[in-house]
């Protein structure tokens, strides 16, 4: 299964999708840290991808996956979670054959590591990796290869990005990951973060490049802004960032 993970260096997928019926999507949410987790499938081959599940809604993650008759190969994390612990590793005890899957520059473990080029396959499907650094190292936002959505992780979000002020971030990195790796793409192309405190499910591209109050601003501007924050730390985090350093290949609880 690990080589469905493939490297393109750097070009552009195929329109893989253009060829048949759209992909299966899913968007759930888990309140406590207001994490979206996402369900990709391809409806013929039954092959299945889940973005940023969370440790207390694995079960139900599980559930659905096989009440619609998929088959999990992946759960990918975005990045190393400071705000709740992934659920990779339940889901791998729970689906076997599900592989954890995480940018190598996290520095976390997984079953898979992936970076800048690579696709992630499911069916007649894959997730284009695109580095997008700055609320952490390790950032990645995954472009689906008809270039009809994006899932930004923290690097992006509904009129908002993530922080920049722990976990090696840096406010002047984030800004050029978004202006360069995810502005660049269509207009009309959905954007899907991983979190959302405003009850806001999705947005374009377009919408961001024009409507985001922080990344409409000069990177000197931005930078300024994320730097006077003043955020308090997040509440799971001493727990969280060790536990996720060990993505999906921790034991579950019991």
């Amino acid at each position: 299964m690990a080589s469905a993970v493939v490297r393109v260096a750097g070009r552009r997928l195929s329109q893989q999708s253009a060829s048949g019926a759209p992909v299966l999507l899913r968007q759930m949410f888990e309140p406590k840290s207001c994490t979206y987790t996402y369900l990709l499938g391809d409806r013929e081959s039954r092959e299945a991808v889940l973005i940023d599940p969370v440790l207390e809604t694995a079960h139900r993650d599980a559930q659905l996956i096989k009440e619609l008759g998929l088959k999990l190969l992946y759960a990918v994390n975005t990045h190393c979670h400071a705000d709740h612990i992934t659920g990779t590793g339940v889901l791998r005890s729970l689906l076997p054959g599900c592989q954890s899957v995480i940018s190598r520059l996290s520095g976390a473990q997984a079953d898979l590591h992936i970076g800048e080029g690579d696709s992630i396959r499911f069916g007649r499907f894959a997730l284009e990796t695109r580095a997008s650094p700055g609320h952490t190292p390790g950032c990645v936002t995954f472009v689906l290869n008809d270039q009809s959505m994006a899932f930004t992780g923290d690097a992006l979000l509904i009129r908002g990005c993530g922080r920049t002020d722990f976990q090696q971030g840096c406010a002047k990195t984030l800004y050029h990951s978004v202006h360069e790796k995810i502005f660049t793409l269509p207009g009309n192309c959905l954007i899907y973060p991983a979190h959302d405190y405003h009850g806001l499910t999705v947005s374009t591209v377009e919408e961001e490049r024009t409507l985001n109050p922080r990344l409409t601003l000069s990177c000197e501007e931005f930078i300024k802004v994320m730097d006077n924050l003043n955020l308090p730390k997040p509440q799971q985090i001493d727990i969280a960032v060790p536990a996720n350093m060990r993505c999906g290949v921790q034991t579950p609880p019991s």
